[in-house]
């Protein structure tokens, strides 16, 4: 029963999937971020039909690129570009740590957040358009958004939690630390094989350096700009993982022309 519960929790807190009212405790939230990919794997198989009913439909592909690009934002509510708005607004302001931390906490909405929402969805929507779903394709996406969600979870057990970050706070002084990280690492691992097997060499090299690069500067704007990492922080990281990771397939098949 606490795994089914773990897995509402996850859903209920990442996601705008309709999902049974469980009460928080310790069983259900001691491994909630591990469950956090799952949420990833819902928005794969998303795509996956989406991208069906558009080939059986024969919709233009720019229709299609339209609904594949807000289907992330439908399967999530939203809950990682609101962490994306509110951080683009707080490393624009170059004030110190404390008032960057202040920033997250203001419900208001900057103009860099809008700036940079609009720059965000435009380039997501031009990968969308050019992205051809062939089999591989669709493995290799779907495992970047488990692979996005499984590494932000891993950081939240990893980074030292902000003053004033309650949420992330919650969840990882909640969280079974030792096991937690092994499950996604194993996570994270299971996909980055997958991106090789189904997508190519090209594609997993691609994905690869992607999230080490994503990952890397994380961890210099959490420790440098806000003295740990916080949900928003997390929400900023999953958005900007997963427009890399969503040019591995998009862009792989007209560089491996050019090669």
């Amino acid at each position: 029963m606490w795994v089914l519960e773990t897995v509402a929790v996850a859903f209920g807190m990442y996601s705008a999937l309709p999902t049974p009212r469980v009460d928080w405790n310790g069983k259900n939230m001691r491994y909630a971020l591990a469950a956090f990919p799952l949420v990833g794997a819902a928005l794969g198989l998303a795509w996956w039909g989406a991208c069906a009913v558009c080939a059986a439909l024969a919709l233009p592909l720019v229709l299609r690129g339209a609904l594949l690009c807000v289907l992330p934002a439908l399967v999530t509510g939203g809950i990682h570009l609101d962490g994306y708005a509110d951080v683009s607004d707080a490393l624009a302001s170059h004030a110190a740590p404390e008032k960057k931390r202040s920033i997250l906490r203001d419900p208001h909405v900057g103009a860099f957040a809008v700036i940079r929402l609009c720059a965000y969805f435009v380039a997501y929507f031009a990968l969308c358009c050019v992205f051809e779903p062939t089999d591989g394709a669709l493995w290799s996406v779907g495992c970047g958004f488990v692979l996005s969600r499984a590494l932000s979870a891993l950081a939240l057990t990893v980074f030292p939690i902000a003053e004033g970050s309650a949420l992330a706070r919650t969840f990882a002084s909640a969280a079974d630390r030792k096991r937690t990280r092994a499950i996604l690492s194993g996570v994270a691992g299971a996909c980055l094989a997958g991106i090789f097997l189904r997508g190519g060499k090209t594609a997993f090299l691609f994905a690869a350096a992607a999230s080490l690069a994503v990952t890397g500067r994380y961890a210099v704007t959490v420790r440098k700009h806000f003295g740990g990492a916080s949900g928003d922080l997390a929400g900023w990281f999953v958005v900007k993982l997963e427009l890399w990771l969503l040019a591995a397939p998009a862009v792989v098949p007209y560089v491996e022309r050019v090669l």
